[in-house]
């Protein structure tokens, strides 16, 4: 359709058919090593579902508060489990780290996704006291813009974000109407809008929406939206496309951390 080219990314990253296997060696040897170490809790339930399911890792001593990050994949595809080595900068700076999977188009509409991770985050604000940041990829960084939402947190853990960190979000979702894959998010107009936070208010919450330098214009574009309708800090990383840009989140010193962390 139309906009199908706008939208793909693999043909446009050097190597973009390898980096899902990287992203799962990298995450298997993390998650092996912090279990080791006891410090990982695996595969616990938020909600009823097989995929409704969360990784927590824990840093050394006491948590300073907690970080979740929810992944993309366009609502279509991958679970926490290509995530994990994510954590790292996150857990080294003694925050705790969640990481939820949740149901896939077409099995479920991205309304019934959203409100999946709600739950997620709640149920995980239950294990872990303090502050709770929100950082999202992608499709990820649509959910988590989606949480900034007033309304869709319960109050009292929407009190407790300290800040939301969307990463190359699609804001607007009315552009994927042409797309074909929208034969599998069947959204019409209605739908659209009711799930893009671009057309939506935020709480009064920090947000700073990043995105890659190198991504494709109309995910610089997705991102410049929803800064602009939010009037959020933006960050444009140089020299980074949609599937390394993420890869800041494995150091504890890297900017886009510190912004999360506060």
């Amino acid at each position: 359709m139309e906009l199908d080219d706008a939208y793909a990314n693999v043909p446009y990253i050097p190597g973009g058919a390898q980096y899902p296997a990287r992203w799962t060696v990298a995450a298997e040897a993390f998650r092996a090593r912090l279990s080791a170490e006891g410090r990982a809790e695996l595969g616990l339930p938020y909600g009823k579902g097989a995929r409704q399911a969360f990784d927590l890792f824990h840093p050394k001593g006491t948590a300073q508060g907690l970080v979740i990050f929810v992944h993309g994949g366009y609502w279509l595809r991958f679970d926490r489990s290509y995530w994990s080595h994510l954590a790292s900068g996150s857990l080294a700076r003694g925050w705790a780290v969640a990481m939820p999977s949740y149901d896939l188009c077409p099995e479920v509409r991205i309304a019934e996704i959203t409100r999946q991770i709600s739950q997620a985050v709640t149920v995980v604000a239950g294990r872990v006291e303090g502050r709770i940041a929100l950082v999202g990829h992608s499709a990820g960084g649509h959910l988590v813009a989606r949480m900034a939402v007033p309304g869709v947190l319960p109050a009292e853990v929407a009190a407790r974000l300290s800040h939301v960190l969307p990463i190359s979000p699609v804001s607007d979702l009315r552009p994927l109407l042409q797309t074909s894959m929208n034969e599998h998010f069947r959204l019409d107009m209605t739908a659209a809008e009711a799930e893009s936070p671009a057309l939506m208010r935020p709480l009064p919450v920090p947000v700073t929406i990043w995105v890659g330098a190198e991504e494709r214009p109309v995910f610089l574009d997705q991102a410049r939206w929803l800064a602009e309708a939010w009037g959020a800090g933006q960050e444009i990383t140089r020299g980074r496309h949609h599937f390394d840009v993420i890869e800041a989140l494995e150091r504890a010193e890297s900017r886009m951390v510190v912004q999360l962390l506060g």
